[in-house]
């Protein structure tokens, strides 16, 4: 595996000619911020050695290179999800790539349930803490001491400083943005109304299919992280409706551009 991650990091380090800053995986429906990177590489996946391709519609599966708020960023336009078969070694494998490359900062980026009766459909929620309900752990298997320790801490997985820059950019922009524990679970299916209610009982204010395998092997390695929802349906009992996968495209696509401000600034200020 690691041979792979170096090789796949060396392709990748052929197409840029500056560090990278930041690193950003954007998920459903929120690829827009691409649209604000000075665009000087866009390599699809399916060429990148050794990367998964993502099968997922909202998930264009690009790796973008390029300066965003005068930083070197990479943005991956999709990421890859434990439902669509892949092993959690896989759906990791970019994060890998990325501190291979010498990145210390990732961004992350999702739509999710909401759970908490004090959020509504639309809002952006800077994620706290979470919650692992993945069958399968990322870091399961031998130890890759090159990469980090066998037992990493993750009492401090999202960077608290970034949330609170995010939080003071969100209040100069009179963007409303709400704090919470995310919970992720494999999917593919959306939420029972009694699954809702026991990951709210969990302490939980959103749920989704992603960024927790990411995280943790980004924490693994010394990321620091930040990590940021967007409503995009509601699991409050009483508000509960049937979901598609394009409505909460639809959904996530209205906010996106809130969401992007925040980064964008967040960025400029690393």
């Amino acid at each position: 595996m690691l041979e792979k991650i170096r090789a796949t990091a060396n392709f990748i380090k052929e197409k840029t000619s500056a560090p990278i800053n930041a690193a950003i995986i954007l998920g459903s429906g929120l690829g827009g911020l691409v649209n604000e990177i000075e665009i000087e590489k866009a390599i699809p996946f399916a060429e990148i050695p050794n990367f998964p391709v993502s099968t997922v519609d909202g998930h264009s599966g690009k790796m973008i290179i390029g300066k965003l708020a005068g930083k070197n960023v990479i943005a991956l336009q999709g990421r890859f999800h434990f439902y669509e078969g892949y092993p959690m070694k896989e759906v990791t494998f970019p994060v890998r790539v990325l501190k291979m490359l010498g990145v210390n900062n990732l961004f992350v980026s999702n739509a999710s349930g909401g759970l908490n009766p004090d959020y509504k459909v639309g809002d952006i929620m800077i994620i706290t803490d979470h919650i692992n309900m993945f069958p399968e752990h990322p870091l399961r298997g031998k130890n890759m001491d090159e990469l980090g320790p066998r037992f990493p801490d993750m009492s401090k997985t999202y960077d608290e400083q970034l949330r609170g820059r995010a939080k003071l950019i969100a209040l100069q922009n009179n963007i409303q943005v709400k704090e919470g524990v995310y919970v992720g679970v494999s999917g593919p299916t959306y939420e029972t109304p009694a699954e809702y209610k026991m990951f709210r009982l969990l302490g939980a204010d959103a749920v989704g299919m992603s960024t927790v395998p990411e995280v943790i092997v980004a924490r693994h390695m010394g990321m620091t992280v930040f990590g940021i929802s967007i409503i995009t349906d509601s699991g409050v009992p009483g508000q509960i409706v049937e979901i598609s996968h394009e409505e909460v495209q639809a959904i996530a696509m209205k906010a996106e551009p809130n969401m992007t401000l925040i980064l964008k600034e967040l960025i400029r200020k690393i």
